[in-house]
């Protein structure tokens, strides 16, 4: 994760939703009014709101998985 306070159209990044008062970790994607908050995982919601309701935390910049 690097702590930035912008991010680009596909980023994976963390947000602080101000009216949830809640984080999560989203892709991010502008759309024409609002921007869309993707989950990785289908089986989650995926996130409509303004941009004013959010503050980027930071982004991913690397992923490590472990298989067994």
């Amino acid at each position: 994760m690097q702590q930035v306070s912008t991010a680009d159209d596909g980023d994976t990044i963390a947000v602080w939703l101000k009216a949830e008062r809640e984080a999560t970790l989203k892709g991010l994607y502008r759309e024409k009014g609002r921007l869309r908050l993707q989950p990785a995982n289908p089986q989650m919601q995926l996130i409509y709101t303004n941009a004013d309701n959010v503050d980027i935390q930071g982004k991913v910049i690397c992923i490590i998985r472990q298989l067994e």
